[in-house]
């Protein structure tokens, strides 16, 4: 028998599990009062904004995986704004800047989430507005319980709150001081704006789609772009020397909308598994897949070193195709199609490269024939002695990117409706450490251009109007008859589509049974080889972090074939939730215990 912290929830009406109690408890509220699976995400991806300011925020990303029962389709919803017109690289260089900050207003892209979340909500949910977000504009006014590690960032961010960032002071330093963890916290000027947004859209009048659609353009189009566009064009710190102004406008939010595309898609251990495009990292996972499975990873002892050593190796392999291939750009520039890194022959051909002892190398494949190019800034993201890269690397310079602030990180929600409508959604960016909070909206921008390179000729190279890529990566499991098996995702920016292998290979592969929250509670890994997505780009060749209950024996082999194995804490990597139906029709979902904040609710 399995022991689990938690059981995994079985039930036939319907289920929601995220990375937080509050958020899966308001959407769980809105399909007891009648909602689909559409409606329930919404009003649980926009509690999230409020009750993980540190993880997301309004103004951030969201990319959205669903599954419609009645069509039986599946479908993405692109949630992730695009850079300004303004954007260009040179305007970066007429700055003086050689790497966009993480922090601050130049990396502000078009805020995508409140689009993404009113597309799903007008073109397949079935409430107004104010039933799903009245959770959210609750909690912003009358408190919620902030979380320790809220506070403890907050805490971190104190001093540049009060020296530059006075509208973030002014939110996150109730009299002057931080807050405790516990603190009932409120937001009234984040309260007022939501409100306003559904507002705005009830007097507009009509159907409940024209509401809807009201509301987006109060945000897109109305007070919230002016707003936006006004502080944009006041110079904010952001790391540097001096402070910048954004390049962000109230055209670019006008001209900008959540889009719905085609899920990319493989075939792999008896089961189809879905992700978004390249312009994220999702493919990582599918590239994964397609060669654990040629090198019969799944029959392997999980948790074993044999295991983990495999799946290091093919993560190595898939994030070096992710940073020579992966951008908002699939044709021209040399750039390698999805379809090409996907073919199951290249998954057999790099599979061969998977040796006895960890790889100190980074090793891009050439996808239809085509040659890699690697950002010259990755040749540089190696410490000193490493044989990465051919020996061209040379340490990152202090003062890149994102040094003095911490970085955020993300949420993650799954719901299964009663009529098998599925949904998976990671929320990200806008944290309250990213940029200045603009006062009389109660939210910052989020940062997301920080991940385009100023190279040019990269498929990740910045471009007015380009999605940057980001690592936000929610996914769907489909049966080979079309049905679902479940959504998950988890937060954990470059880990997301590691954290996801073992707890994939456990549930497909039928290695440890096919309870999700066995799954889930299983120990973990990642490596670090790869560059981080993040400023300042940081990469540890051959480095492996592992939770400490693989056991000592396991962590021994590991630095025998040679990985630099850092030992985290037993409970304290991955943050995977997950939701579905099982063949005889019963739904599902578990959540992630580390952290001590993620549930799944149902019945």
């Amino acid at each position: 028998m399995t022991f689990t912290t938690r059981p995994e929830l079985l039930g036939t009406f319907g289920m929601v599990a995220s990375t937080h109690w509050l958020a899966s408890a308001s959407g769980m509220a809105v399909l007891e009062a009648g909602g689909n699976a559409y409606d329930a995400a919404v009003a649980t991806g926009l509690t999230l904004h409020v009750v993980e300011p540190h993880l997301n925020g309004l103004a951030g990303e969201v990319p959205i995986i669903a599954h419609e029962a009645r069509s039986g389709r599946s479908f993405v919803v692109c949630g992730q704004g695009v850079a300004p017109a303004a954007a260009t690289l040179e305007a970066f260089e007429g700055l003086g800047v050689t790497e966009i900050p993480g922090a601050g207003l130049l990396a502000a892209t078009v805020p995508g989430s409140w689009g993404a979340w009113l597309h799903l909500l007008a073109r397949y949910g079935t409430l107004g507005l104010r039933e799903v977000a009245q959770y959210a504009i609750g909690y912003a006014r009358e408190g919620y319980p902030l979380l320790p590690t809220a506070a403890a960032t907050i805490g971190t961010l104190a001093d540049t709150f009060r020296e530059h960032w006075h509208g973030s002071a002014a939110v996150y330093l109730p009299g002057g001081q931080v807050p405790a963890g516990g603190t009932r916290f409120t937001n009234p000027a984040l309260a007022a704006t939501l409100d306003r947004l559904v507002t705005e859209g009830e007097a507009a009048g009509g159907t409940r789609e024209q509401q809807i659609e009201a509301s987006r353009r109060a945000f897109y189009s109305g007070f919230v772009a002016e707003a936006i566009a006004t502080f944009a064009r006041t110079p904010a710190w952001d790391g540097g020397a001096e402070p910048h102004a954004g390049l962000l406008t109230a055209a670019d939010l006008d001209a900008w909308t959540a889009t719905e595309e085609e899920p990319a898609g493989v075939d792999v251990l008896g089961h189809r598994v879905l992700k978004t495009a390249a312009w994220g990292q999702g493919p990582v996972l599918l590239q994964q897949l397609q060669m654990l499975e040629a090198l019969g990873a799944h029959e392997l002892e999980p948790g074993s070193a044999d295991l983990v050593h495999t799946a290091v190796e093919v993560a190595k392999l898939a994030l070096a195709d992710r940073e020579a291939w992966y951008g908002d750009s699939g044709d021209g520039d040399g750039a390698a199609s999805l379809g090409d890194l996907l073919e199951p022959s290249y998954a057999v051909e790099r599979s061969r490269l998977v040796g006895a002892d960890a790889d100190a190398t980074l090793r891009p494949g050439a996808p239809g024939g085509r040659s890699p190019r690697l950002a010259a800034a990755v040749l540089r993201a190696m410490s000193d002695g490493g044989a990465w890269a051919d020996g061209l690397a040379s340490p990152v310079q202090p003062g890149q990117g994102e040094p003095t602030v911490p970085r955020g990180d993300t949420c993650h929600l799954d719901v299964v409706d009663r009529w098998g409508n599925v949904v998976a959604a990671t929320p990200s960016g806008a944290w309250l450490q990213s940029s200045p909070t603009i006062p009389e909206l109660g939210f910052a921008l989020g940062t997301r251009a920080q991940m385009f390179w100023l190279e040019p000729g990269l498929p990740a190279s910045l471009l007015p109007g380009r999605r940057p890529r980001t690592t936000l990566s929610p996914g769907m499991v489909l049966r080979h008859d079309g049905t679902p098996a479940f959504a998950f995702g988890t937060p954990g920016g470059d880990q997301q589509d590691q954290w996801t292998v073992p707890f994939l290979l456990r549930v497909l592969g039928q290695t440890d049974g096919a309870d999700l929250q066995a799954a889930i509670d299983a120990p973990s890994w990642h490596t670090t080889h790869v560059p981080s997505s993040f400023a300042p780009r940081v990469a540890e060749p051959r480095g492996v972090r592992v939770e400490e209950r693989l056991g000592q024996d396991v962590i021994a082999e590991l630095r025998h074939r040679g990985h630099d194995v850092t030992v985290a804490g037993p409970w304290s990597l991955g943050r995977i939730s997950a939701a579905g139906t099982r063949r005889d029709g019963l739904l599902r979902a578990a959540a992630n215990p580390r952290g001590m904040q993620g549930y799944a609710v149902g019945r």
